[in-house]
């Protein structure tokens, strides 16, 4: 008597890591560390070696970072075990003990960690505008200010343009699959949106809602201007344009940019070593009343 069960192949979406497609889709790790050594370096004249990178996930950035030079040190930190279980698994296996021995995870609320002062502190991804609340983004950048050596620098990101601020999919074919960028709603009286991450298959198959993000909106003035409480002297580094007006991944600092529809930037932001002075003498001045 033959069978009608018919074997069936798993999807190529059954197959598939959703971090190592995040990562193919969404991250150059290799040029994001030319950008801040390059910057840091022009910056403050020496070259760094100690990184701090918060909301670190798959750890991939850090672990260039520590390829780089056998002097660099990095600290990852994240909230997410899992994501952490799964960078121990994949990518600090594939490190020498060597290199192994300059990196160390810490798997905890990026508001709690205390750590010997480093030169670099990454919160990328616009990972960090996951604080919706000011008070709580000025005191996770003043966090950040007492996480840093005296020449220190906090590298951060941000995304805007009228695009931001609407509902809609974006699509960017890969090689193996489809990367879906969905802003799938936006609150305008708070801010607040919730972003989801789908990957399509060639065969059809999908990964739906493979990461999902709430976070406020941030405008890059609100950012700038919180940094500036915060005790940072924050630059712009915009991104500039090839000749059909796409963007050619190179930055530089600007004062102005463009009202495009959709940008991303850097935001540079180094110590003011003034700020400490000028809090003393507010305080000087307000006991004297």
């Amino acid at each position: 008597m033959g069978s009608n069960n018919k074997s069936s192949s798993p999807t190529m979406a059954e197959l598939a890591d959703r971090h190592i497609c995040y990562e193919e889709a969404v991250q150059c790790a290799e040029a994001e560390i030319d950008i801040i050594d390059s910057i840091f370096k022009k910056l403050k004249k020496r070259q760094a070696s100690t990184l701090r990178e918060d909301f670190c996930g798959t750890t991939n950035t850090s672990c260039e970072w520590i390829k780089r030079r056998n002097t660099n040190t990095a600290i990852c930190v994240d909230l997410d075990k899992d994501v952490l279980d799964w960078a121990k698994k994949n990518k600090l296996e594939k490190l020498s003990a060597e290199q192994l021995s300059r990196i160390s995870l810490i798997n905890d609320n990026v508001l709690n960690v205390v750590n010997d002062p480093v030169d670099i502190v990454l919160a990328m991804n616009f990972s960090y505008w996951t604080f919706k609340e000011r008070k709580l983004m000025i005191g996770y950048f003043k966090k950040i200010r007492n996480a840093l050596v005296d020449d220190g620098i906090f590298f951060s990101d941000a995304y805007g343009g009228y695009e931001a601020f609407q509902e809609l999919k974006e699509k960017t074919k890969n090689d193996n699959f489809t990367y879906i960028w969905d802003q799938h709603k936006y609150d305008p009286i708070s801010g607040s949106a919730i972003n989801h991450i789908h990957f399509k298959f060639k065969d059809g198959s999908k990964i739906k809602k493979a990461f999902t993000y709430e976070w406020r909106v941030w405008t890059l003035p609100e950012i700038l201007e919180m940094l500036v409480e915060a005790g940072f002297k924050p630059t712009v580094y915009w991104e500039q344009a090839d000749e059909d007006g796409d963007g050619n991944g190179e930055f530089i600092p600007q004062t102005e940019g463009e009202a495009d529809a959709g940008w991303i930037a850097y935001i540079v932001s180094q110590k003011d070593a003034g700020w400490i002075a000028n809090i003393v003498s507010r305080l000087t001045s307000f006991l004297k009343k």
